[in-house]
């Protein structure tokens, strides 16, 4: 039988694919051409702009986290994908290609947080979203400094784990979110 957590995994990444699928049909694969800095920069917007709901309130654009870090798990598949088949300089794939890859990317952040969630137990349930934001933050200034030392790391991980960790931790920040709701109803 499947755990709680991963069915909430399936679940959330299944409204994060459908609103992956709708965008590559108004626009295509035109995100084939953003270079890794100009995503993980994307990304930080979104996350700072989360902070700024957690920390503010009162967001004046009608977005809300749970879309932001939608929006960020998705982002972060497209640097997976990016860091595997290379930037372009025009659009390259049909959607059936990029959905087979998103999918791969997908399998690949499900599979680390089930090993990750064996090993520390799920602990990330008594985190808070302010601190997965945070983590995810975190994340985002190594990957620049990675990117600044042209990806050469001494004793730390690579940009690609870093964004694995990035779409777990908004996963988590989803589930936690998508639990408060319901508790508050």
């Amino acid at each position: 039988m499947e755990s709680n957590t991963n069915q909430k995994f399936r679940t959330l990444i299944c409204e994060c694919k459908d609103i992956f699928y709708k965008k590559l049909h108004d626009y295509g694969t035109a995100w084939r051409i953003l270079r890794i800095p100009s995503l993980t920069d994307q990304i930080h917007i979104k996350a700072n702009r989360i902070r700024g709901i957690q920390e503010h309130g009162n967001p004046q654009i009608n977005e809300s986290q749970e879309s932001e870090f939608k929006g960020i798990i998705n982002y972060s598949i497209i640097v997976l994908i990016q860091l595997e088949k290379g930037v372009v300089l025009e659009p390259d794939m049909n959607a059936q290609q990029a959905m087979s890859l998103y999918d791969k990317q997908v399998n690949k952040a499900f599979n680390l947080m089930q090993d990750k969630n064996h090993d520390y137990g799920e602990i990330w349930k008594e985190m808070r979203v302010v601190s997965l934001t945070d983590l995810i933050i975190q994340k985002l200034y190594r990957v620049k400094k990675i990117d600044a030392n042209k990806g050469l790391t001494l004793a730390s991980e690579g940009i690609d784990s870093n964004f694995l960790d990035i779409i777990n931790y908004s996963i988590f920040a989803l589930i936690h979110l998508s639990d408060n709701e319901t508790r508050n109803e």
